[in-house]
């Protein structure tokens, strides 16, 4: 059974950042949506490229009226080194977040399989979630690989924001 469908509440998201404050999505007034991104955690090599990637385009984002969260259930001290150690200075990156609300996402859990990995830890998902904290659009990975591209992204929040192209998968 799924929790999350388009045109639904999405489940509470309150979570801890590095840069101190409490963030809350009900909390959030985006011109258009929140993208939150769940990645993996410091251990993993391709959530760097990709939060990397995602900060070298943030303004793009900002532009087109989209609030952008990223969130690992590292520990504060692991997110405050994926910080220092990654070049994502422009975005929020949230931390401690539970497994338990992990799968209230539908979020894919894993347990570490070498010394590198957390014990257990999220795959990746991505979301865009309407002012109402309704969900508009979700992909959700099994792996660390095959995740949606940012410049695909935005294209289609324009196409999307042009068009008032309604959500899909509510049915």
């Amino acid at each position: 059974m799924k929790n999350l469908i388009p045109g639904k509440e999405v489940p509470e998201l309150i979570v801890e950042t590095v840069n101190g404050m409490i963030w809350n999505l009900r909390d959030q007034k985006p011109k258009n949506f929140t993208l939150v991104v769940f990645y993996r955690g410091l251990h993993c090599p391709v959530c760097k490229t990709y939060l990397e990637e995602l900060n070298s385009k943030i303004g793009k984002f900002r532009d087109k009226g989209v609030n952008v969260i990223c969130i690992s259930s590292n520990t504060a001290s692991l997110a405050e080194k994926t910080v220092t150690d990654w070049d994502i200075d422009k975005l929020t990156i949230g931390f401690n977040f539970s497994i338990e609300d992990a799968r209230k996402w539908d979020l894919f859990i894993s347990k570490g399989i070498n010394e590198k990995e957390p014990e257990m830890f999220f795959e990746p998902g991505l979301f865009l979630i309407r002012p109402d904290s309704t969900l508009y659009a979700a992909s959700i990975q099994s792996m660390p690989f095959a995740r949606p591209h940012f410049d695909d992204l935005l294209k289609s929040i324009s196409f999307v924001l042009n068009e008032k192209y309604p959500a899909r998968g509510e049915a």
